[in-house]
C-alpha cells in the first residue's frame, strides 16, 4: 500500500499549522513554522499566492486532517463514508473514528516517538491488543481494550528507547480517555475519544462540506 515518505515538515508548512509529525524537533525549536523567514508554504512561487477560494479553504482543511493522521485519500474517504452512516454529527463521528485508529492510540500512549514511529511499531508486530498481536494500524479500538507492547525483549527495549527520546516533550499530552501505565507499557481505553482530544485546530464542518459536494 502506498504511503507518503517525503519530508514531513513540508506538510506542516503547506497547511500553515504544526501537524505534530516531528515531536522531538518541535520541542527543540527547530520547526520552520516558528521562524519568521520560514513561516510560509513550500515552493519557489509562494509569494504569488493570493486569497484562497472557498473550495481551497475546504480542501486545505481536509488535507490538514488527512496528513495529521497519515492517511491517503482513499482511506480518508472510507472513513468519511463510515461517519456518514453514523447516528450522530458526521464531522464529530469522523474525528472520533480517526482518533480510534490503533496507530493514533499507540502514539498518544507515548510508547513511541511520533506518528510514523507508532505506525511502524504496529506494522512490525510490537503492539498487542487484548493479548493478541495486531499489526493493522487502522484497527478501531473499543472501550475496555487493552493495548500493550509485546512481552518479547526486543519489543520492550524498542519501546523504552523510544520513550527516552520523547522524555520531557509535551506533545502528545496524556489523554483522559486512555489509562496508561508507563512502567508496564500498557494502556486501557476507558472511554471513547471526544472532539477535545484532537490535537490540531480543525473545522470539521468544512471537511463535511468538501466531501459531500
Amino acid at each position: 500500500m502506498g504511503r507518503y515518505t517525503g519530508p514531513t515538515t513540508r506538510l506542516s508548512r503547506r497547511e500553515g499549522v504544526n501537524l505534530m509529525l516531528k515531536p522531538i524537533r518541535d520541542e527543540t525549536g527547530k520547526n520552520p513554522l516558528e521562524r519568521e523567514y520560514k513561516n510560509y508554504p513550500p515552493g519557489m512561487h509562494m509569494w504569488r499566492r493570493g486569497k484562497n477560494s472557498d473550495y481551497a479553504v475546504r480542501l486545505r482543511e481536509k488535507q490538514k486532517v488527512k496528513r495529521h493522521y497519515g492517511l491517503l485519500d482513499k482511506q480518508f474517504m472510507r472513513y468519511f463514508a463510515m461517519a456518514e452512516r453514523a447516528h450522530e454529527n458526521t464531522g464529530l463521528a469522523l474525528m472520533q473514528l480517526l482518533e480510534r485508529r490503533l496507530d493514533n492510540v499507540v502514539y498518544k500512549t507515548r510508547f513511541v516517538a511520533g506518528r510514523r514511529g507508532a505506525r511502524q511499531a504496529v506494522a512490525h508486530g510490537h503492539v498487542v491488543v487484548n493479548g493478541h498481536k495486531c499489526d493493522r494500524p487502522s484497527y478501531q479500538v473499543e472501550v475496555g481494550d487493552k493495548i500493550s507492547i509485546h512481552t518479547r525483549e526486543r519489543s520492550q527495549q524498542y519501546a523504552r528507547a523510544q520513550m527516552q527520546l520523547i522524555e520531557g516533550v509535551p506533545n502528545p499530552p496524556l489523554q483522559s480517555w486512555l489509562e496508561v501505565d508507563g512502567n508496564k507499557l500498557e494502556a486501557t481505553v476507558v472511554a471513547l475519544p471526544t472532539r477535545e482530544d484532537v490535537l490540531i485546530p480543525v473545522e470539521e464542518q468544512l471537511i463535511v462540506e468538501f466531501c459531500s459536494r
